[in-house]
């Protein structure tokens, strides 16, 4: 192969595998949502074909498999402010002075998150919120 056609595999390859990632995890996050369920039926199956009483199922079970994480902002916020003062302080240095505030958007951003983090945090129960749970 010549040196163009390879040129030309390597964004189709970098394409390609950007997509492919996310489908291949939701394929297989799927299945391992779908062998839980098969398996919790199994059992309950035995359970009655035995005459025992089937073991209730808890409301959790049909709701999302992952707990929800009061902590999924506070990284990114984190990064995006970081990295918009980090901008901020590169571009005012190497660009000049009206080209730094542009450094100001992801740093708001940032911000944003950051402020969302804290406000849902008040709105969590104490459960929720990473507190141990009342006695």
């Amino acid at each position: 192969m010549n040196e163009d056609a390879i040129a030309v595999f390597i964004p189709l390859t970098a394409i390609f595998m950007s997509l492919l990632i996310p489908i291949v995890f939701a394929i297989v996050d799927y299945k391992r949502r779908r062998d839980i369920v098969e398996a919790n039926h199994k059992e309950r199956m035995a359970a009655i074909e035995r005459g025992m009483e089937a073991p209730q199922l808890p409301e959790s079970f049909y709701l999302s498999m992952k707990p929800p994480r009061r902590s999924s902002y506070l990284l990114p916020g984190l990064i995006w402010l970081f990295i918009g003062i980090g901008l901020f302080v590169a571009l005012g240095a190497v660009a000049g002075e009206d080209v730094r505030f542009f450094g100001l958007i992801p740093a708001g951003v940032g911000l944003a998150f950051l402020i969302y983090y804290v406000v849902e945090g008040r709105k969590l129960p104490p459960a929720a919120a990473g507190s141990p749970p009342a006695p």
